[in-house]
């Protein structure tokens, strides 16, 4: 059963700092339903706004920042890094990220643009659509086998640390497609 518990939500959750995992969850979720609940716009647009500063913030941060200056070091030392980083990373970049997504998808009805239509709006979807993939597809599923090999019995430090990097650098490339997308939305409220 301790083990169970070690690899399950619970052990991720203590290996992020329970008080760190609840606020990371509790908080982005909780702005969300506060803007649906209120039906203020103005609300609503500041979640959006302010969970995807953090998500686009974190991702240019990963790509250009700390991917390059972890990527200089040897693969235990990545590992160290990623065994501590992962687990807090995984409680908060698809809450933050799903909170800006909904948002945005509300406010376009909110707003008028799914009637609306339009070359922008496809465009915005597009983008929002491959981020989606890309961190729910590949990161968030990367994430889960770095926290698995971080609680086996003997973890593997090149298999951390090669996973670690290639989140890093995906990072990196959803920093490029929320500046797209800021882009985009831009052009769409225009």
């Amino acid at each position: 059963m301790a083990t169970a518990d070690r690899r399950g939500i619970r052990g991720l959750a203590d290996r992020a700092n329970p008080a760190f995992a609840a606020g990371a969850v509790v908080i982005p979720v909780g702005a969300l339903a506060y803007a649906l609940a209120l039906g203020d716009l103005r609300t609503l647009f500041y979640v959006h706004v302010m969970a995807g500063v953090l998500w686009t913030g974190i991702d240019v941060f990963m790509g250009a920042i700390l991917g390059p200056v972890i990527g200089g070091l040897d693969p235990e030392e990545k590992a160290s890094v990623f065994t501590r980083f992962t687990p807090k990373m995984t409680f908060f970049m698809p809450v933050v990220a799903a909170v800006t997504i909904t948002a945005g998808i509300e406010l376009a009805r909110e707003m008028g643009y799914w009637a609306a239509g339009g070359h922008w709006l496809l465009a915005a979807l597009g983008v929002a659509g491959l981020l989606s993939v890309i961190g729910f597809g590949i990161i968030l599923p990367n994430e889960i086998r770095i926290y698995r090999e971080i609680v086996s019995s003997s973890p593997d430090t090149d298999k951390i640390s090669r996973l670690g990097m290639r989140n890093a650098k995906l990072g990196g490339v959803q920093g490029l497609l929320q500046l797209l997308i800021i882009f985009v939305m831009v052009n769409l409220r225009l």
